[in-house]
């Protein structure tokens, strides 16, 4: 005999019922899905947006401070290299390139980063529209800026903080006219968003020496040794693995500090250790949660079934028979509020991801890997045995004795 279509039936007759016992699975495991699909998203993307910045070198001090602002431009208090460090740095032939970054202006809350062609051209890998700027009045823009290629600007003293374009920036423009040249392609950073410009600008529009001999013209390096002053940070590309060992020793001294942004976010993944495990804890009391629900509704539904069971045994169906509609009927809504809760959790990681890409500018891309499967798998396994009790019970309970209390 097929128990399927009797359970079908109940599915039917009883469906708020059942379907409150789904939700309440389903949430369950959606919160636990999320939580950990989340955390992995995060610590992918952070590592993805720092992966092509080879080594930097910035002013001694707080390497996960330099490491926002280089990479994750976000606007911090990171002091200046010395201006005849910076010249050493930027005009050292053992990297393939250095370029300075530069900070202090935006445009409609979009940050205006000062650097050098080669690192566009490295980050970018190679333009998606038009070219780099050669020409200090000329920019190029994140694939992710509203702006169009051949549009002109004039740049706002002053950083957005927070996303917010009021905060902290002034409302006068520089007098300079900037045309946009060119538009990268998509990095999964912040620099999506930016508007790269030669820093030779940046130093004019702030009334100090540009790099190169008075009234000069150039862009990019050589730059002059006395005419550069300091920069928030460098990044450097190294020529092989070997010069970027000796670039790093090179400038770990008293006046500089050279580290690989994966070690920093390394180093930084590591404080974040207990976060991680308040996560992971979260997400083992949610489960212990939808396994107390699952018992609870479990007994509420047997409650709903008895009486039909009880009919049925007594028209003489077989007692495995009506042990199979027993489980049959819970361990479907057990299945379904699992995997409505793995399309519910990826649904939820998929949204927190896209708030917080539109907050940092950091490309998030949540994904369900094997803990997630796992942690389903392990609450629809236990649902499922515990669904065997009300089985049990209806098997081995006196017909006599049901009749009697129904």
């Amino acid at each position: 005999m097929n128990p399927w279509p009797i359970v079908r039936a109940f599915l039917v007759r009883h469906r708020w019922a059942a379907l409150a016992f789904v939700f309440l699975v389903a949430a369950g495991v959606s919160l636990a899905v999320a939580l950990i699909s989340q955390e992995r998203a995060l610590r992918t993307g952070s590592a993805r947006a720092a992966d092509r910045f080879d080594l930097i070198v910035a002013a001694p001090g707080s390497q996960t401070d330099v490491l926002l602002t280089a990479v994750f431009l976000r606007p911090g208090t990171t002091k200046l290299l010395q201006p005849e460090v910076t010249v050493r740095l930027l005009n050292d032939k053992r990297a393939a390139f250095v370029a300075p970054i530069g900070f202090g202006d935006s445009h409609r809350g979009a940050p205006i980063v000062g650097t050098t062609s080669q690192l566009v051209t490295h980050l970018s890998n190679e333009l998606q529209e038009g070219r780099v700027f050669a020409r200090r009045e000329e920019a190029v823009v994140g694939a992710a800026s509203p702006m169009k290629v051949g549009e002109t600007f004039q740049p706002t003293h002053g950083i957005p903080r927070d996303g917010n374009p009021e905060e902290d920036a002034d409302p006068h423009e520089h007098g300079a006219m900037i045309t946009v040249v060119g538009r990268m392609k998509p990095t999964g950073s912040p620099w999506d968003s930016a508007i790269m410009v030669p820093v030779e600008l940046v130093w004019q529009l702030h009334s100090l020496p540009d790099g190169h001999e008075e009234g000069s013209e150039a862009v990019g390096p050589p730059f002059d040794q006395a005419w550069t002053p300091g920069v928030p940070a460098a990044v450097v590309r190294p020529t092989t693995i070997a010069a970027a060992y000796q670039l790093r020793n090179a400038y770990t001294t008293n006046e500089s500090m050279a580290f690989f942004p994966a070690e920093a976010l390394t180093r930084l993944y590591s404080v974040m250790g207990d976060l991680r495990q308040l996560m992971s804890l979260l997400a083992i009391v949610t489960q212990a949660l939808v396994l107390m629900a699952i018992m609870m509704g479990v007994l509420l539904l047997f409650r709903f079934l008895v009486p039909q069971l009880i009919t049925l045994r007594a028209l003489g169906a077989p007692r495995l028979f009506i042990a199979a509609i027993a489980w049959g009927f819970t361990a479907t809504l057990v299945l379904a509020g699992v995997l409505l809760g793995l399309g519910a959790g990826y649904g939820l990681s998929y949204g927190v991801s896209q708030w917080l890409a539109a907050d940092t500018g950091v490309e998030l891309t949540p994904t369900l890997a094997s803990s997630e499967y796992l942690i389903a798998a392990s609450i629809l396994a236990t649902g499922w045995i515990l669904a065997l009790l009300p089985a049990y019970v209806v098997q081995r309970r006196s017909l006599a004795i049901s009749l009697a209390e129904s």
